[in-house]
């Protein structure tokens, strides 16, 4: 079945006209062929001329079914004056078939209603040539095989196909409606998200920004003292460009489509920015970066920029004062990040807090997210974050 589904129409059309020239030709020569009391004593090679005539039309019974049933009745009434026959009258049912099924509507509904006409036009004839109404009985009996059978075979096919066709409309169309309410729905949830961002945390974030300004410019008249200074200006320009972010999210999360002017997400390129805003606080980090500028995947660019900001972040938090190593570079199709600090000593019952375990856990979720690997563990007095982020999958 799946390889009669996989032929072409054209090829399945050949086919069937072969199928039927086939058993037209066995009951020819079998000589079971003759329909009722007319002479059939006709030559078999007209016959078979009249049957590859009408095997030639049915080659367009799908593409053309109209056309089809119009050439075949050509032969249809040559057979009939040479006197009916079987295989003659099963081929033509066939093209009949096809016409009410393939055909237009409109073609459908003429095909049936011209049969019926004609089928009981015949059966007439026929009983007045013979004057006999046994003939008339054979004859509604033929039409009713060879044409009344394939006409209500092929309405009722044709109504599931459309029944079929009508349930598959219906179907997308249900389909689509989800879909929009769907993408209505995480619409109205980004916007929510959006107004809590801004409400909440761009409030908050706003506030230390401008506070620490104001302690900047308290310092400027009372002589405040430097590092202190360095500590309030790391403050400010972390704050400001927190805010910043926070604002180029919140607008990813209001964005409908539309072409606004939206800032990038932070990437790698961004590095020294956070390099010299640790500095300022009085850290001591050393980068190493072995990618001179190679260009990465957004993802994994994105990706690697925030884990090296939270394993920053956490050395800041954890051990101050502690110089921190930052390394970058590329290996087997894969980028790798470490972060290494010094450890301070720490009381054996005392766990990591929830921040500390919430950055680790933000960083092994970004790390996991693309396929790559994330460690965060103590080695040699140090410690040490590493992520892997794959590059080729990308």
């Amino acid at each position: 079945m799946k390889q009669w589904h996989a032929l072409s129409a054209t090829a399945q059309d050949v086919l069937i006209a072969a199928f039927l020239f086939t058993l037209g030709a066995v009951l020819y020569l079998a000589g079971i062929y003759p329909m009722g009391r007319i002479s059939t004593e006709a030559p078999l090679l007209w016959r078979f001329a009249i049957l590859t005539a009408l095997c030639v039309a049915s080659v367009l019974r799908r593409r053309m079914p109209a056309t089809a049933l119009a050439i075949g009745f050509v032969p249809l009434a040559a057979d009939t004056l040479l006197g009916s026959t079987v295989p003659i009258w099963l081929v033509y049912s066939d093209l009949v078939y096809a016409a009410v099924l393939y055909g237009s509507r409109t073609v459908s509904r003429v095909t049936a209603a011209v049969s019926g006409g004609l089928s009981l036009v015949l059966a007439v004839a026929v009983w007045i040539a013979a004057g006999d109404w046994h003939a008339f009985a054979i004859a509604i009996a033929a039409a009713f095989a060879f044409i009344g059978t394939p006409v209500w075979w092929g309405l009722q096919v044709r109504q599931h196909k459309e029944i079929a066709d009508a349930e598959h409309t219906r179907a997308q169309a249900m389909t689509l409606v989800a879909e929009l309410d769907r993408r209505a729905a995480i619409a109205d949830e980004r916007k929510t998200m959006a107004r809590d961002l801004h409400d909440v945390i761009a409030g908050h974030l706003s506030a230390i920004a401008i506070q620490s300004e104001a302690a900047l410019g308290v310092s400027g008249t009372g002589g405040l003292d430097p590092k202190v200074a360095g500590i309030l200006a790391s403050i400010r320009s972390n704050s400001v460009s927190a805010l910043q972010e926070m604002r180029t999210m919140i607008g990813l999360l209001r964005d409908d489509g539309a072409d606004e002017d939206i800032a990038a997400p932070r990437t790698l390129a961004q590095l020294p920015i956070l390099v010299d805003a640790a500095r300022a606080a009085g850290i001591t980090v050393r980068v190493h970066d072995a990618l001179n500028g190679t260009a990465l995947p957004s993802a994994v660019d994105q990706a690697a920029y925030r884990i090296v900001q939270e394993a920053l972040t956490n050395a800041m938090k954890h051990a101050p004062g502690q110089p921190v190593d930052i390394d970058v570079h590329a290996r087997d199709a894969n980028l790798v990040l470490t972060v290494r600090n010094p450890t301070r000593a720490r009381p054996a019952e005392a766990p990591l807090d929830d921040s500390a375990k919430r950055g680790l856990m933000n960083m092994r979720e970004r790390a996991v997210a693309l396929g790559g690997s994330f460690v965060a563990e103590p080695a040699e007095g140090r410690w040490e974050v590493r992520a892997e982020l794959p590059v080729s999958a990308y």
